[in-house]
């Protein structure tokens, strides 16, 4: 040893000396010094990031340490095969053989010490490079640093597994800077995942944690490159890679930039961060590619509208009502935006999406069928005189063509006539947050939208629609249990798939096909919000845009807006449409052959118990609300009782229709029986020769 020789390579050839002097030969003062030291903190030292999943595990976004580090879970089960073969052949080539410490590499690394001056190689196993991680020492080349470092070695090969070792190195190894992992390293300076590394990207994660500051690739690209390089060419000759391959991985360009780590479903995952902080992994029913499409989805289409205008998109399976993308805004990170708001849980004006809604209570009352032809005339209610979106009117008008054309007259005279207060009742039934300006009862401007409602909402009822009227609780996280059914429901089955059967006709934006799925648009009054929601069978989309502050934003318009991305949204969720089946009890049929009560709704025939004249027409039997015991759920239907229908007051003759369907033809009788085809409810309505109407609704079983 020269004078010129650091000192602290004369420690640490000391330190190994008297590290292997007292594993060797003097057990009694070994198992006293290991006495002496607490017990290691294993689960102190796995504690990391927060990560947010999607429903097959893939990674949406992840969460820093409470001290700033990004150190993300990952196991040899998430690692390519190939890297761990690497490490080894590179730092432990008899981790499998020896039991902490590689006696044999600690008198290598003191003979190459004694031999070159200097220290040529450490000699620490993959275990004890575990052990300085978890119980780091202030000095890490003092003697009792080394000895410490074994001690702590031999105790976690006693107690764990090598594949458990394994995990503790790649959870834990230092990459520079804040990241710690394999995994936090390579979504740092790679953006994938570990199994997906080429050659030459699992020889720089070898190599960067004998030196991670040294060697951090933004910071001396070229010391990261040899270090590569070295550990390729050992990769070589020890058989792991062919020449070829080991050439190829040595031509492979790397720029040794940081990248982001993914931040997909920002809001959802922050929320959810913010109420469970203690919670490592937080599962998400969410699809990660669908989440990163539509993410891009909705800020392609910002950036043409204006700098502070923002987007907001919910993607629902309707079988389960699981969220499969929460796009919360275009940017979480704009200010400009206001990208921090979620605006999936915003009060908005939802414009005309509410009108499905009308037409459906008033197809359940047996007020109107889609056939039934309207006017579309220029009507005042007081001082409320609604206008046409195109200031024109188009007379007389079947029900259908009014919804599909999304015409203010005909909804608000159907709202008169059902009154706002019940489509009030039934929104907020169905479990959504409706919230009228401050002050203001419920009038007819609520067809239109006069009232605040959150995306959120709107797409739960919507999914309602694909689903025979029962609206879906919504289901965002899989690592919790499913809340219990709430057994919510916006319309009857019969009303529902009318209302869906109509708005797939309804005529798409330009270069989109029609007939694909059902949906409707809707903009608030001056041009503040565009909705869009469409569903088929086994999807829901509800897309928005406005501005966060509540402003105009001119030009913005529902149908040029949100609708093209609505059907954008359909063609990248990658599944043919799926019309709502028709249910039993549905009357397809021309206005002609409708029933004449359903013919026409005319100002001049009252369709109300309120506006009918004379004794009001009502059913007497059976009650709104009623529970009918008929024999439905015993020994069979051919042993159920028929319903009893009675009516009082009203002009003969009248129409009896359960769920929309009549029950027989016209008859001057005031009682009639109907014999149902299994237990549920049913909406009995009934209509007589002036239009007047009545409608309960009843639980047989």
């Amino acid at each position: 040893m020269t004078k010129s020789q650091p000192r602290r390579g004369r420690g640490y050839l000391i330190a190994m000396a008297v590290v292997a002097t007292l594993g060797l030969g003097v057990p009694a003062v070994w198992k006293n010094y290991e006495a002496s030291l607490p017990p290691l903190d294993l689960k102190a030292a796995l504690r990391g990031s927060t990560v947010a999943v999607d429903r097959h595990g893939k990674l949406l976004r992840a969460f820093t340490t409470e001290d700033g580090r990004w150190r993300l879970p990952v196991t040899v089960d998430d690692v390519d095969p190939r890297f761990i073969d690497m490490l080894l052949a590179y730092e432990d080539r008899r981790f499998y053989s020896h039991h902490g410490v590689d006696w044999q590499a600690l008198a290598r690394a003191a003979g190459q010490m004694l031999r070159h001056g200097r220290i040529v190689s450490g000699g620490s196993t993959i275990t004890m490079q575990v052990a300085r991680l978890i119980d780091p020492p202030q000095d890490q080349r003092s003697l009792a640093a080394k000895l410490r470092q074994v001690v702590r070695a031999l105790e976690l090969e006693r107690t764990l597994k090598k594949r458990e070792i394994l995990d503790l190195y790649l959870a834990l190894a230092p990459y520079g800077g804040n990241l710690e992992g394999l995994r936090a390293a390579s979504l740092s300076w790679f953006g994938k995942e570990p199994r997906r590394l080429s050659f030459a990207e699992q020889a720089l994660l070898v190599g960067l944690p004998q030196a991670p500051e040294a060697r951090r690739p933004d910071r001396d690209l070229a010391a990261a490159l040899r270090a590569r390089d070295r550990i390729l060419a050992r990769s070589q000759q020890a058989g792991l890679l062919s020449r070829e391959e080991q050439i190829g991985a040595l031509r492979e360009a790397f720029k040794g930039e940081r990248k982001a780590f993914p931040a997909y479903a920002s809001h959802a995952a922050a929320a959810a961060h913010a109420a469970e902080p203690q919670r490592r992994v937080l599962q998400f029913t969410i699809d990660q590619r669908l989440q990163a499409s539509l993410e891009q989805l909705v800020r392609e289409n910002v950036d043409r509208l204006g700098p502070k205008v923002t987007g907001a998109l919910l993607a629902i399976d309707n079988a389960t009502g699981e969220i499969l993308a929460h796009v919360g805004s275009a940017d979480h990170l704009s200010q400009e935006r206001a990208g921090a708001i979620d605006m999936t849980q915003a009060l908005r004006s939802p414009g005309s999406t509410l009108k499905p809604f009308i037409y459906a209570l008033a197809f359940e009352d047996g007020l109107a069928h889609p056939e039934t032809l309207m006017e579309d005339r220029r009507a005042r209610y007081g001082i409320y005189a609604p206008e046409n979106f195109d200031m024109t009117f188009q007379g007389q008008i079947t029900a259908r063509k009014a919804l599909q054309n999304s015409l203010n007259v005909p909804a608000v005279a159907l709202l008169n006539d059902l009154g706002p207060a019940r489509l009030l009742a039934r929104l907020r039934n169905a479990g959504a947050t409706v919230v009228l300006p401050a002050e203001s009862p419920a009038g007819l401007a609520i067809a239109l939208g006069g009232l605040g409602i959150t995306l959120r909402d709107l797409a739960r009822l919507y999914a309602g629609l694909a689903r025979r009227g029962d609206v879906p609780d919504l289901i965002d996280r899989r690592d919790r249990p499913p809340p219990a059914p709430a057994q919510q429901h916006i319309a009857e089955p019969v009303a529902a798939w009318y209302v869906a059967d109509i708005l797939r006709g309804a005529p798409p934006p330009t270069n989109a096909l029609s007939g694909g799925i059902s949906f409707k648009t809707g903009t608030s009054y001056g041009y503040r919000d565009a909705f869009a929601v469409g569903f088929d069978r086994r999807l829901t989309i509800a897309v928005w845009f406005g501005r966060a502050d509540n402003g105009a934003v001119p030009g913005l318009v529902a149908r040029q807006v949100a609708a093209p991305v609505l059907f954008d949204a359909f063609s990248r969720a990658g599944a043919t449409y799926e019309p709502i089946p028709q249910p039993p009890g549905a009357i397809i049929s021309t206005t002609s052959n409708l029933p004449p009560p359903l013919r026409h709704l005319r100002k001049d025939a009252p369709k109300t118990v309120a506006a009918a004249a004379g004794a009001p027409l009502k059913i007497a039997y059976p009650p709104d609300g009623a529970r009918v015991d008929l024999g439905l759920t015993g020994a069979g239907l051919g042993n159920a009782s028929a319903l009893a229908l009675k009516a009082q007051g009203g002009v003969a003759p009248f129409t009896w229709m359960v769920n929309g369907a009549p029950v027989g033809a016209a008859d001057i009788r005031r009682q009639t029986m109907w014999r149902p085809d299994g237990s549920g409810f049913a909406r009995v309505s009934i209509i007589d020769a002036k239009g007047a109407s009545d409608s309960v609704l009843v639980r047989l079983e």
